[in-house]
């Protein structure tokens, strides 16, 4: 069989093309085998190991090592150099357009260069199946059309007709979705194909590359339903990613230099360790330093570095707490931080601060000024985002190896910039105890509460978060209309919590991060320069007072998924999917802009 080749970005070997996906191929859908095969030759993980990353897997509760997907190029003679991530074709059956003949894996036997055809009258290329069958647990197979054809067949012929792969005998009449049957052309049994239909999965596939797992169950169970979907519904697979910014100490790391070279090369470190005697150490230092073209005294200075705990130096570091650490590390300044570290922040919140006394009293623009606490510039940021797994039906997690065995995850570097503001403390407390908008949150946070929806992030549905999450989507929209950033290119990441068991946090980080791509990406970070910011806030105030769909929008109850949006529509508030870390929901234009109706007051009628 023909291998065919399909350029994938990155950033999308972990989303809509990671393991367990249905991907749309150059001439036909394919499924991405898991990463127990993205493998060298020796059995390693092809890719790249992502080192300094101990206080992300802290965080974020991974064990596993993280490596980068495998990287492969395309020569100018066709071939390919590297390893490629491994994908089969699939659903394995092909429906002919014409007559409706399903064939299964006509590829087979297929000539190189030549599409399968079908052997009706009018001879048309052959299509493959829309459809295939999702279980909860994860497991994925072909729609099992034989089954399907005789299902409902009562007579003795029926019940006596076996599968025959070699040739088609199956057809799929396809009349909409109301009159949709399959047929056996041998025994003349016929089943119907509704719209929605639940089939036991029995002995089946746990994937469609890896055969009947030993463990299947005997006897079916109600437990073994599955659902025959189309492959475009987005609950045949769903990705779940975790992801973390690199701060210090890890973010200062000097790549290259002799300390980093011997923290990650363990062999190096193993040559030190392993010298029985003086005369044997110095032999290997001298050996070391000769192959990183350095002095002596250099290796040992790096040695004593690691000895002391480099390069965390023995700062603990506790699982749960990682917005705490990245709100941490955006508000302090950071001393000599130099422009190639992965951490870069320029604070511009005393120039923000100065602006006040030019404004007008008692106006919007001032009070905005005096709301805002911290204004910085996010120059260089690295983004890690972790393949957990993934999902079907919204049913239990599937580690990208299957049976969760593998020492390592696949992960990606995301580079990027972006702006970093919080809100004053003491006016969000005072503001967020009036009592009309905790009535308003406590709706929605029952709402939420009922759904069983969880995100990457914990988070607490109170007034304070709802005014930073909608405020963030306003500044998103205000950013593409104003910066010319597409809104899709743009993240979020909200910073909330009113300090009970932690820190008080009231922060919004908007950013840009893209892989393999280290550097300034449109000048985001340079929107945080204070006579450019003040504009942009001013218009996400604005932009708050009012949507095209007023009224029906601002005296909304409930809309959205679970209705878990009020004030907020496409007219509004919503941003596309990408950009959103919590599904689009849970936002509210009302406390920003308040309401005189129910008598909740707008944000900034608590600034002086």
């Amino acid at each position: 069989m023909n291998k065919d080749y399909l350029p994938v970005r990155l950033s999308h070997l972990l989303r809509h093309c990671s393991v367990g996906a249905i991907v749309r191929g150059p001439e036909y859908l394919m499924t991405v085998k898991d990463i127990r095969e993205w493998t060298a030759r020796d059995g390693t993980p092809a890719g790249q190991l992502i080192p300094y990353v101990d206080q992300v897997r802290s965080a974020l509760g991974i064990e596993q090592e993280l490596w980068e997907p495998p990287i492969a190029k395309e020569l100018d003679t066709g071939q390919v150099d590297g390893v490629c991530v491994p994908a089969m074709r699939f659903p394995t059956w092909m429906q002919c357009p014409s007559c409706g003949l399903l064939h299964s894996k006509p590829w087979r036997e297929q000539q190189a260069g030549l599409k399968p055809r079908c052997n009706c009258e009018k001879k048309p290329e052959l299509e493959q199946v829309p459809w295939v069958l999702v279980h909860a647990d994860g497991h994925l197979a072909d729609v099992p059309w034989h089954f399907l054809a005789h299902k409902e067949g009562k007579g003795q012929k029926q019940q006596q007709c076996r599968a025959v792969w070699e040739k088609p005998y199956l057809k799929l009449i396809d009349q909409g979705v109301s009159n949709r049957r399959v047929v056996c052309s041998h025994c003349h049994s016929r089943g119907n194909f509704p719209d929605s239909l639940r089939i036991h999965f029995g002995k089946g596939w746990r994937q469609p590359w890896i055969p009947e797992p030993p463990d299947a169950p005997d006897k079916e169970t109600p437990a073994d339903l599955a659902e025959v979907l189309e492959i475009n519904d987005a609950r045949v697979h769903s990705p779940v990613t975790c992801s973390a910014l690199v701060i210090p100490p890890e973010s200062r790391i000097r790549r290259g230099s002799v300390v980093d070279r011997l923290y990650s090369s363990t062999q190096t470190r193993i040559q030190i360790e392993s010298a029985r005697n003086r005369l044997s150490r110095k032999g290997a230092l001298q050996t070391i330093a000769a192959k990183f073209r350095c002095l002596v005294v250099d290796v040992e200075d790096a040695c004593r570095e690691i000895e002391k705990g480099y390069p965390l130096y023995g700062k603990n570091i506790t699982q749960g707490i990682l917005l705490e650490g990245e709100y941490q590390a955006l508000i302090e300044e950071i001393p000599d931080v130099a422009d190639d570290e992965d951490f870069v922040t320029e604070h511009h919140t005393k120039a923000w601060k100065r602006m006040a006394p030019e404004l007008l009293s008692d106006t919007k623009p001032l009070r905005i000024i005096n709301s805002i606490d911290h204004l910085i510039a996010v120059n260089r940021i690295k983004e890690i985002m972790v393949l957990k797994g993934f999902q079907r039906l919204g049913g239990d997690l599937v580690p990208p190896d299957i049976d969760g065995s593998s020492s390592w995850l696949p992960a990606l570097e995301l580079y990027g910039e972006g702006v970093f503001f919080t809100i004053k403390e003491e006016i969000l407390s005072r503001w967020e105890s009036t009592d009309s908008l905790k009535e308003r949150a406590n709706t929605v946070e029952r709402r939420f509460e009922a759904t069983g929806l969880h995100f990457e992030h914990e988070i607490n549905v109170s007034p304070r978060f709802l005014l930073l999450h909608t405020l963030a989507h306003l500044l998103i929209r205000q950013l593409e209309m104003e910066a010319g950033y597409p809104a899709a290119s743009l993240k979020e990441r909200i910073y909330c919590s009113a300090g009970k068991g932690g820190i008080p946090m009231s922060g919004i980080l908007i950013y840009v991060a893209v892989p393999d791509v280290v550097g300034s990406l449109g000048g985001l970070a340079e929107l945080a320069i204070p006579e450019r910011f003040l504009p942009l806030l001013s218009g996400v105030f604005d932009h708050a007072e009012w949507c095209s769909l007023d009224p029906v929008c601002s005296e909304h109850e409930g809309q959205g998924p679970h209705l878990l949006n009020r004030s907020a529509c496409h007219a509004c508030a919503l941003v596309p999917e990408p950009s959103c870390a919590y599904g689009n929901v849970l936002l509210d234009r009302i406390f920003i802009k308040g309401d005189e109706a129910t008598g909740t007051p707008a944000f900034l009628d608590f600034v002086n």
